[in-house]
């Protein structure tokens, strides 16, 4: 079962990694401090492939890599909001964590069950039994997401020319 963990409007980075962990190498490292101020135990409670839901803003604040990564290797495969900063959006794609804008987005509850297919931008909340739209991943942020991020995506582009 994918569950959702519900969070509301301008959730920044700071809220997602405290930046006191930012001298933190290992990204496992980081996932254990994942949300540790607004919902202790976040990482011991994530199961692998549940979502993050949120309003507005989404990723707001400063422009650190590590909270989509950290978010990622925690176990959460996508996050649905109504709004993204622009730069949590480009470094989620950047780290390999699909992101979705969804307007009905409040429809989904903390702990319903969820299904995300980013590809055909499709949001199921099986607890409901209703599906909601975002607009589809392009082909190429399919691609870069897919190989786990932006480095592995030209890692792969390059053994694929020969590099």
């Amino acid at each position: 079962m994918v569950r959702a963990w519900r969070f509301g409007d301008d959730v920044s980075t700071d809220a997602i990694i405290p930046g006191r962990y930012l001298v933190l190498n290992a990204p496992e490292e980081l996932a254990e401090h994942c949300f540790e101020n607004e919902r202790p135990g976040f990482p011991d409670e994530v199961d692998e492939g549940d979502i993050v839901v949120a309003g507005e803003n989404f990723g707001c604040g400063s422009s650190r890599e590590h909270a989509p990564l950290a978010l990622r290797v925690a176990g959460i495969s996508a996050v649905v909001a109504k709004s993204f900063a622009r730069i949590f959006y480009r470094n989620a794609v950047d780290t390999g964590l699909p992101v979705l804008e969804c307007r009905d987005v409040d429809r989904i509850e903390d702990g319903d069950e969820v299904e995300v297919d980013p590809g055909r931008g499709e949001v199921r909340n099986l607890t409901r039994g209703e599906a909601y739209g975002t607009e589809p991943l392009p082909d190429f942020v399919m691609r870069v997401v897919e190989s786990g991020g932006l480095i592995n995506y030209l890692k792969e582009r390059g053994t694929e020319a020969g590099a």
